[in-house]
């Protein structure tokens, strides 16, 4: 059996130097590539599974910009790798890689996959029913110079709607540059401009979404989890009996699942933790504040343009404006500040650990306090909600201040 794999990139210049490492490395080690060019990211975790390849790889850095970059990693079921099968792969990466490699005669080949954005756009689709159309809709789409610049606008447009595309030119150094998911100024400003029903923004890779609605306010995550979920439990089709998403989530969040007896269930941030939870206990929808959505009636992992697809399908069958529908609670206040560290733990040290009990007795039942280290910068996030605006400001501050005394001391 001669190993597949299938290789996606987003629109970073850098991604066509990597991408051709990776086409070497791997037809050196004698397994097939199939390269699929700039798509999203649930693309290649669709297609792994389509091509019953073996491994998925997508070069990205998602919402970081152009000159970041990296690379995800799905299994032949289309899930992200385990953070244990990850490290295996980096020890293996740190030991003799000579050993490894084919005979000349067992090199791997590389090929283009034809037409793959027309069968993502085909798979987007179905995750609607047949008869439903998009006709009257005005939607206006930020693709964020990324990898959906052309699948998301085709897509909309093949379902019936009016479709008003922005950022939709990549040249390889303008992914995420003051636009798509993590800078919605734009396209709340074209929302009003066209007066649109709805304004979606996706981010460089496609795996998030922000909405925008008909008045140019934003509706995270949050909003978006909890108007898919009410309207799949009264549908009957929501699944588990509750939603997945991270320590992150509001806890108005929470409190609005809790009402109609559902279960909010936290993770550690990252939607790949997400995911693994879903699967261990049988829940359909989960998510991100951030804007990643994974429904895994339709997908292995988050997908901006099909969670924005369920969106606009409420949207239709409502027939209500996007305001009346996307505002399902209200937030409780939160207040998360980064603190930047050069090193140490100084999340170990006894003042912080002591400030950090202080804190949660202080907020007591109506609030939460979440504190990690960001698994891609070197900061420490401090995050506090509760019903007390001014509350939650001295607490987060209070250990922010600490924190910082600490770092320079030591």
């Amino acid at each position: 059996h001669r190993h597949r794999v299938v290789l996606g990139k987003d629109t970073r210049l850098s991604g066509y130097m990597i991408e051709n490492a990776m086409v070497a490395g791997l037809c050196a080690a004698g397994m097939d590539v199939f390269l699929l060019g700039p798509i999203p990211t649930p693309a290649v975790a669709m297609l792994v599974r389509s091509l019953r390849a073996d491994i998925g790889v997508m070069i990205s850095a998602s919402h970081n910009p152009y000159y970041d970059n990296g690379i995800k990693l799905f299994g032949p079921d289309g899930y992200k790798l385990s953070d244990e099968i990850e490290e295996r792969i980096e020890s293996m990466l740190d030991r003799d890689i000579e050993l490894a490699l084919a005979d000349s005669d067992g090199l791997g080949r590389a090929k283009r996959v034809d037409g793959v954005h027309d069968r993502y756009i085909e798979f987007a689709k179905r995750t609607l029913p047949r008869s439903m159309s998009l006709a009257g809709l005005r939607i206006v789409v930020d693709c964020a110079n990324g990898a959906a610049y052309k699948v998301a606008p085709e897509a909309l447009w093949e379902l019936g709607a009016e479709v008003v595309a922005i950022n939709v030119e990549p040249n390889g150094f303008n992914i995420n540059k003051e636009c798509g998911s993590t800078h919605p100024a734009g396209l709340q400003k074209k929302v009003h401009e066209v007066r649109a029903d709805i304004g979606i923004a996706l981010d460089g890779d496609a795996d998030r979404v922000v909405i925008v609605d008909e008045n140019g306010a934003i509706v995270d995550g949050d909003q978006i989890m909890a108007l898919i979920a009410e309207s799949w439990h009264q549908s009957g089709r929501l699944a588990g009996g509750g939603v997945v998403s991270t320590v992150m989530s509001n806890l108005g969040l929470e409190r609005f699942l809790g009402d109609m007896k559902l279960q909010l269930h936290r993770t550690k941030v990252g939607d790949r933790y997400v995911v693994e939870h879903m699967r261990a206990h049988g829940l359909n929808v989960g998510g991100e504040q951030s804007g990643h959505i994974v429904l895994s009636d339709f997908s292995t992992t988050g997908d901006g343009l099909v969670s924005a697809l369920q969106v606009l399908a409420c949207i239709k069958r409502q027939g209500r404006p996007v305001s009346e529908l996307s505002k399902k609670f209200e937030p409780v206040p939160q207040l998360l500040k980064n603190v930047h560290i050069s090193g140490g733990k100084p999340l170990e040290e006894a003042p912080v650990k002591a400030a950090i009990e202080d804190a949660r007795n202080r907020l007591g039942k109506t609030g939460r306090l979440v504190i990690r280290p960001s698994g891609t910068e070197p900061l420490i996030r401090v995050m506090a909600e509760g019903d007390d605006p001014q509350l939650v400001e001295s607490v987060v501050n209070g250990i922010v201040d600490i924190i910082s005394e600490t770092r320079s001391a030591a």
